[in-house]
C-alpha cells in the first residue's frame, strides 16, 4: 500500500417515488420508497459478504442519500459522517418536473436554458473538493461514500476520464482506488446485488 492509498465505495442512494415516475429531483429533499430501502438492504449484504473493510460511511445529508448510509452503516457498524458537498445538483425551478414537462416548458436544450440550476462547474467543484480533501486527511483508508447521480457521473469522469457513463443506476456500487498518484475503477455502476435469482439469495 502507497502512502497516498484512499478507497472509495461510491453509492448511489435507492429508488425514491420521484425516480419511479421519472421526476427530477436535486437539491429536493425526498425519501427513499420501499423498493429504495431493499435496495440499500441488498447492497449492505453484499458489502458485509465481500471481502473489503470500509472504515466508515460518509454521506449527503438529504433524505435519500442519509437513509441509505443509515442502513449500510447499521449493517456494518461502521461510524456514519455527512458532508454537504456530497449533496446533488440544484436544478432549480426543473426540480419535480419530468422529461416530457422539461421538453414542453424548455426544449431539448432545457439544460441551458433553466437559468437556476447549478452549473456543471460549481458540481465540478464540489466534487473535486471533496475528494482532494479525503486524500489529504485519510491516507490509507477506505470509505463508502452515499451520494447522487449527477455528481457521482461527474466525479468518476473527472478522476477517470476513460469511464464515461452519465446514467449512475440506484443502488449502484462504485469503487475506486488511488495510488501512486492515479486513480482506477475496480467496479462501476454495479448493480448485481439487486438482481432477482441467485445473486439476491446469495446475499439475503
Amino acid at each position: 500500500m502507497t502512502p497516498d492509498f484512499l478507497r472509495l465505495g461510491w453509492v448511489r442512494h435507492g429508488q425514491t417515488e420521484w425516480n419511479r415516475q421519472g421526476k427530477i429531483q436535486g437539491s429536493t429533499d425526498i425519501p427513499l420508497d420501499e423498493e429504495g430501502k431493499r435496495q440499500a438492504r441488498l447492497l449492505a449484504e453484499r458489502l458485509a459478504a465481500e471481502r473489503w473493510l470500509w472504515n466508515g460511511v460518509v454521506s449527503s445529508p438529504l433524505k435519500r442519500a442519509a437513509e441509505t448510509a443509515r442502513i449500510l452503516a447499521d449493517r456494518l457498524s461502521l461510524p456514519l459522517l455527512w458532508d454537504e458537498r456530497l449533496k446533488e445538483r440544484s436544478f432549480g425551478s426543473a426540480e419535480g418536473t419530468t422529461l416530457e414537462q422539461r421538453l414542453e416548458r424548455w426544449g431539448p436544450e432545457w439544460r441551458k436554458q433553466v437559468a437556476d440550476m447549478e452549473s456543471d462547474d460549481s458540481l465540478r467543484a464540489r466534487g473535486r473538493s471533496f475528494v482532494e480533501d479525503w486524500l489529504r486527511e485519510r491516507p490509507g483508508e477506505s470509505w463508502l461514500v452515499v451520494t447522487h447521480g449527477g455528481l457521482l457521473a461527474r466525479v468518476v469522469r473527472m478522476l477517470c476520464p476513460s469511464v464515461d457513463d452519465p446514467v449512475i443506476r440506484n443502488g449502484s456500487l462504485t469503487v475506486m482506488e488511488h495510488t501512486q498518484g492515479k486513480w482506477r475503477v475496480l467496479v462501476h455502476n454495479c448493480t448485481a446485488h439487486l438482481q432477482t435469482g441467485e445473486l439476491e439469495r446469495k446475499w439475503k
